[in-house]
């Protein structure tokens, strides 16, 4: 994996904002599937088997080279799938990330080979865990506004979901009643 100090850190600052804590180190558009189709009342996809829901982005600082998404994937079907890629036509790259704090340093690093999604279960997004890394960003992530990201999966194929942009820490999507949802900074 190609490392990307100054992305790294400026996301994992970003991200650790609702956690408190301040990472010492940091490691490194198709259209919608017709079978995918958003439903607008509880802000949900659905493709095969899958329904993505709890789509939100934070917002960026204006000329940030990265920002971060977050989802929640639910597999109600009997087999296994498995999000393999992600790409938006506001970042030159997405990449599924992982984070986590190890003795007191923030480690985060790319899933080249995707993040399984078990038949019957769901895989949630978070700022403190996995999520999507836009790098190379486009623009700036504006609170209020929507970031498109198309997720491609091994058996379900692609569908494209509008992420809610909330505040710079926000640790929930706008409107859901999370401690941070809709904080500006």
């Amino acid at each position: 994996m190609r490392s990307h100090p100054f992305a790294a850190a400026a996301l994992a600052v970003a991200m650790s904002a609702s956690l408190g804590v301040a990472p010492s180190s940091a490691d490194s558009m198709a259209g919608m599937s017709m079978a995918a189709q958003p439903n607008t009342q509880s802000k949900s996809w659905t493709v095969g088997d899958l329904t993505i829901s709890g789509a939100y982005a934070r917002a960026t600082l204006p000329n940030a080279p990265v920002g971060g998404g977050f989802i929640a994937i639910t597999n109600k079907g009997a087999a296994d799938d498995t999000l393999v890629s992600a790409t938006s036509p506001m970042a030159g790259l997405v990449q599924i990330h992982t984070m986590s704090m190890a003795n007191g340093v923030m480690q985060m690093r790319e899933l080249p080979q995707g993040v399984p999604v078990p038949a019957g279960k769901t895989v949630t997004f978070s700022p403190n865990g996995l999520h999507l890394m836009f790098m190379q960003l486009k623009g700036a992530f504006v609170q209020g506004k929507t970031v498109p990201v198309t997720l491609n999966f091994a058996k379900a194929g692609p569908v494209t979901v509008d992420l809610d942009v909330g505040g710079i820490a926000a640790s929930a999507p706008p409107g859901a009643g999370g401690a941070m949802s809709g904080m500006k900074m």
